[in-house]
């Protein structure tokens, strides 16, 4: 019931949920059987006592492509992963790239999508950094991603799906800048006025103490989540673009993020006194900087 507020984002009768489940083909079936067009956006950070990641991306996707195939559905467009590689040391990349390989096998018309870590409404990312005071880290925050807002992805996906000659092609979204999770962590710290930190502990132990949690019935973190702050985003140079898509100027996280975080910043800033004119001075670096980026 967590997503019924979607039901009234469309016209009465537009949008309408059918239960499926994973394991369940016939009820997969059902759900693509009529479509024109089918987007595969299931994922899952962390591994459960039901589902692993192999589970998720790899049978998941493999039930849902042979559903496709099976209706001879027109378009199926594959939402995978930035990082997505046969050869990464992180699970969950790993499976992304098993993935996308099990749904070209079975429909090679498939169109992938390889986002980069959205942010907006609801995301897991802007959120993440706004509500952890004290932020567990073992890379120093030094993790180096193209952070894409998840309008332009919405936009771009809608682009391809109504557009034939995207199919088989693939496509990465990513921001217009390079940033480090630390960066994004100061850029989130001076919207919100909040006195976070972070502390850096080995990796070793870190690994260890997500463990722990694959004890409890349902756990939200991952050891491999781990493994992955080691890992800079890289680029695929034979995918396609936003520009490939008409989209030539996808928005900067640093123009965008206040609108998703600024209920994080406390009632009291609102009770300062008024700044003083070194204050304004230091607030115009910031406003500065920020305009240099985006031009």
């Amino acid at each position: 019931m967590w997503k019924r507020h979607l039901k009234v984002t469309g016209d009465l009768g537009r949008i309408t949920f059918l239960e499926f489940d994973l394991r369940n083909t016939e009820s997969i079936e059902e759900s693509v059987r009529h479509s024109d067009i089918v987007i595969n956006l299931i994922g899952r950070d962390y591994e459960t006592k039901n589902f692993s990641y192999y589970d998720v991306h790899v049978e998941g996707t493999q039930r849902i492509a042979e559903a496709v195939a099976k209706y001879d559905v027109d378009r199926y467009i594959h939402v995978s992963s930035f990082n997505a590689d046969l050869d990464s040391p992180s699970q969950f990349y790993r499976t992304k790239a098993m993935g996308e390989v099990a749904a070209r096998d079975i429909f090679p018309e498939t169109t992938i999508v390889r986002p980069s870590k959205m942010y907006g409404e609801e995301d897991h990312f802007l959120h993440w950094l706004a509500t952890k005071r004290l932020l567990i880290h073992s890379n120093h925050l030094k993790e180096k991603v193209y952070p894409v807002h998840v309008i332009d992805v919405g936009k771009a996906l809608e682009k391809i799906a109504y557009d034939d000659s995207t199919a088989g092609q693939t496509f990465e979204l990513y921001g217009p800048r390079e940033y480090t999770i630390g960066e994004v962590r100061e850029l989130v710290k001076l919207e919100t006025k909040r006195p976070l930190t972070h502390i850096n502990i080995p990796k070793p132990l870190q690994k260890l103490y997500r463990e722990a949690w694959d004890l409890v019935w349902w756990p939200l973190t991952s050891p491999d989540e781990v493994e992955r702050e080691f890992i800079d985003q890289k680029i695929d140079p034979t995918a396609k673009t936003f520009k490939d898509l008409g989209i030539d100027k996808p928005e900067d996280i640093a123009d965008g993020l206040f609108r998703y975080i600024r209920h994080y910043r406390s009632n009291k800033y609102t009770d300062l006194p008024p700044m003083t004119e070194q204050e304004k001075a230091n607030e115009r670096k910031y406003w500065h900087v920020q305009d240099d980026v985006y031009n």
